[in-house]
C-alpha cells in the first residue's frame, strides 16, 4: 500500500498491526502499534492544550527511545511541523536552532533538557518530558487547532550539521518522506516479521527515514538501546535481540575489521603471509565471516551501511565473507536515498545504481577522469532551506536539479562510484584530480590509525593521523627495553610508525596521491554532530587554522546515506 502522507502512514499502520510491537528498549519496554496510536493522542492533546495549531514547529530533542517515533509521528500526523535536532548540537547551537525554527513547544529527554538555556525554555508554550510523555512546563493554555495535512504540506525541518554559525534548515514535506518508502521498497522490502536493531540517532535523516518511518509501515518491530552502541554494550544486545535488519555507519563494521579480523591476520608472520595470498585471504574472510554473522545474532538479512564512506578494505572483508551488506548514498535535502542496491547485487566500492524514482547525471565531466558532479531529480527533493533562499538558489541547477557537491563517476551498468566532496578535491601539480578521502581510506585501513586528514600544503600532500593508542602500547613491551621509560619508547614507536605508514599508503595510491609527511594529531580530530571531521580547521601540520573556530564554514564528507 502507498501513503501520500504521514497521517496516512501513521493511521494505517495502527490500525493493521495494532496487536504487533511496534518498538521496543533492549532490556525495557515493549510497546504495541495500538499502544503508540494512544500515546499519539496523548502528545496531541497536550500539544492542543497550549494552543498549538497545525502549522506549528515543533522541535524534538531526545535520545532514542520508542517515544521518540511516538514524538515525531504525534507531531506530523495532526498537520505540525517536527524539528528533530541532533543530540550532538552544543548548547548554544540547540537554542539557536529552535529559535531559528520558530518552534511553540519542545518535546525533550533528561539530559538534553539541561543544554537549553532558561530563556528558550521561557519562551515555549509548553515542555514535554520523552521518557514519560509527562508536562514538564507550559507557558500557554489555550485550545490549538489540527487539520489532517497534504502531500505537498511541510512535514519536517532538519538542521544539517555544518559547523557554520547557522546550520541549514533543509525542509522535507510529507511527500517526499512518504516516496522514500515506495523507493525502499524497490530497493529491499521490509517484512512485518523484521526486526530492527537501531543504533544511530533518529534525528539523523538516515536513520528516520529508514530505521523509523519505513518499518513502522510495514508493520516491523525495532529495539532501542539506552547507552551508546559501543562493543560492550552492542555484542550482548546483537546476541539477544538477533535483528534481521540494521542500518550502521562505516565506524562500526571497520572498527570489527580492524580490531577483530586484520588484527588477528597481522599477529605473525605466517598469518602476513599467508593473508596475502587471494584464495587464502577469501577462504579466512569466509570463516571470520561466519563467525560474525553469529555476533550480529546468527539472522540478519540486511545490513545497511551509510553515512561516509566505507574502507575499501573493510568492504573487501564484508563482500568475501558473503555478509548481506549494501551501501546507500543520499543527503539529507533528499530525504535521503538517491542510489543504492540489495545485498546480493552489491559492487566493490559502488553504492549501486539510482533507486527507483530517482534520476542521476554528472555535470562539468572531467574529460580525462569522467568524473563529475553529481545532481539529481528526486520526488523526495527538498522545499529548500528554512528562511534562507540565497542558499537554496545555489544548490540547484537551472533546470531543477539538485547539485549534491559530490564528485562520482558510473560504471557501463549505471552504478555510482562516490569519488569525493568537489569542494575537497586537491588539484595535483600535473592537472590531477587527487581526492583525499581516497587516501585517508587508505590510512584508516592501517591497525594503528583511528583517524585521519590528508591535506595539501605548499604543494605536498601531508597526512595528519590521530594513533590508536591502545594498538600502539600493546606493541610497546618489546620496546621497553631499549628505552629508559615508556614516553621514550613510545615516541620512538611512533617516529618509526610515521615512516611505516608513508610506505604503506604510498604502495597502495597512484603516484600523485602519495604523501610527503605524516604528522600526529595528539588530540582527537574536532568533528561535527555527525562526526565529521571539520576540515577547514586544519591546514598546518595539524595546528588549527589561526583565529578559526567551530562556527567557521567547513566542507563535509561524500553523505553516503
Amino acid at each position: 500500500m502507498e501513503f501520500n502522507t504521514l497521517y496516512e502512514l501513521t493511521h494505517n499502520s495502527i490500525r493493521e498491526y495494532a496487536d504487533r510491537t511496534a518498538y521496543s528498549m533492549y532490556e525495557g519496554e515493549e510497546m504495541t502499534y495500538a499502544e503508540v496510536g494512544r500515546r499519539i493522542e496523548q502528545v496531541q492533546n497536550d500539544l492542543k492544550s497550549a494552543g498549538l495549531c497545525a502549522g506549528d514547529k515543533v522541535a524534538l530533542l531526545s535520545s532514542n527511545m520508542p517515544n521518540w517515533g511516538v514524538c515525531y509521528f504525534a507531531i506530523t500526523s495532526a498537520g505540525m511541523v517536527a524539528v528533530p535536532i541532533l543530540p550532538d548540537f552544543s548548547g548554544e547551537e540547540l537554542d539557536m536552532i529552535i529559535t531559528h525554527s520558530e518552534a511553540k513547544a519542545l518535546l525533550v529527554s533528561d539530559r538534553l533538557f539541561t543544554k537549553v538555556s532558561k530563556e528558550t525554555i521561557d519562551r515555549l508554550n509548553i515542555i514535554i518530558r520523552t521518557k514519560n510523555l509527562k508536562i514538564l512546563a507550559q507557558n500557554v493554555k489555550g485550545e490549538g487547532e489540527f487539520k489532517v495535512p497534504t502531500p505537498d504540506d511541510l512535514a519536517v525541518i532538519i538542521y544539517t550539521s555544518g559547523t557554520t554559525s547557522k546550520p541549514k534548515g533543509v525542509m522535507l514535506t510529507h511527500g517526499a518522506l512518504c516516496t522514500q518508502v515506495k523507493m525502499c521498497v524497490g530497493v529491499f522490502p521490509i517484512l512485518t516479521d523484521d526486526v530492527m536493531l537501531s543504533v544511530l540517532p533518529l534525528s539523523h535523516t538516515y536513520e528516520c527515514s529508514l530505521g523509523l518511518i519505513y518499518p513502522f509501515s510495514m508493520g516491523a518491530r525495532v529495539v532501542y538501546m539506552n547507552r551508546p552502541p559501543t562493543a560492550s554494550a552492542l555484542m550482548p544486545a546483537l546476541r539477544d535481540v538477533k535483528p534481521t535488519v540494521m542500518l550502521i555507519v562505516p565506524l562500526i563494521i571497520e572498527k570489527i575489521f580492524r580490531h577483530q579480523v586484520l588484527a588477528k591476520f597481522n599477529s605473525t608472520a605466517a598469518w602476513r603471509m599467508a593473508y596475502k595470498i587471494g584464495f587464502v585471504r577469501r577462504y579466512l574472510h569466509r570463516v571470520a565471516g561466519k563467525k560474525l554473522s553469529k555476533v550480529f545474532g546468527g539472522r540478519i538479512r540486511f545490513l545497511g551501511i551509510g553515512g561516509s564512506k566505507l574502507d575499501v578494505r573493510a568492504e573487501q572483508f564484508l563482500n568475501e565473507a558473503r555478509v548481506p551488506y549494501a551501501i546507500g548514498y543520499g543527503l539529507t535535502e533528499t530525504a535521503p536515498l538517491l542510489a543504492g542496491t540489495a545485498p546480493n547485487a552489491t559492487r566493490l566500492g559502488s553504492t549501486g545504481p539510482q533507486v527507483p524514482g530517482v534520476q542521476l547525471r554528472l555535470e562539468n565531466i572531467n574529460p580525462q577522469t569522467h568524473q563529475g558532479e553529481i545532481v539529481a531529480l528526486t520526488p523526495s527533493i527538498m522545499n529548500g532551506y528554512y528562511k534562507n533562499p540565497e542558499a537554496t538558489a545555489e544548490v540547484f541547477t537551472e533546470d531543477g536539479w539538485f547539485r549534491t557537491g559530490d564528485l562520482g563517476e558510473f560504471d557501463a551498468d549505471g552504478y555510482l562510484f562516490i569519488k569525493g566532496r568537489l569542494k575537497n578535491m586537491i588539484l595535483g601539480p600535473g592537472g590531477e584530480n587527487i581526492y583525499p578521502e581516497d587516501i585517508e581510506s587508505v590510512l584508516n585501513s592501517h591497525v594503528c590509525i583511528a583517524d585521519s586528514l590528508v591535506t595539501e600544503q605548499e604543494g605536498r600532500l601531508i597526512a595528519l593521523v590521530h594513533f590508536n593508542m591502545d594498538e600502539i602500547e600493546a606493541t610497546l613491551q618489546d620496546w621497553r627495553e631499549d628505552w629508559e621509560t615508556k614516553k621514550e619508547a613510545m615516541e620512538a614507536k611512533t617516529e618509526q610508525l610515521k615512516k611505516e605508514i608513508m610506505e604503506f599508503v604510498n604502495a597502495k595510491v597512484s603516484r600523485f596521491s602519495r604523501i610527503s609527511e605524516v604528522v600526529e594529531e595528539k588530540e582527537e580530530f574536532v568533528k561535527t554532530p555527525t562526526h565529521k571531521i571539520r576540515r577547514f580547521l586544519y591546514n598546518k601540520k595539524g595546528q588549527p587554522q589561526q583565529g578559526a573556530t567551530p562556527d567557521n564554514k567547513s566542507e563535509e564528507q561524500p553523505k553516503n546515506e
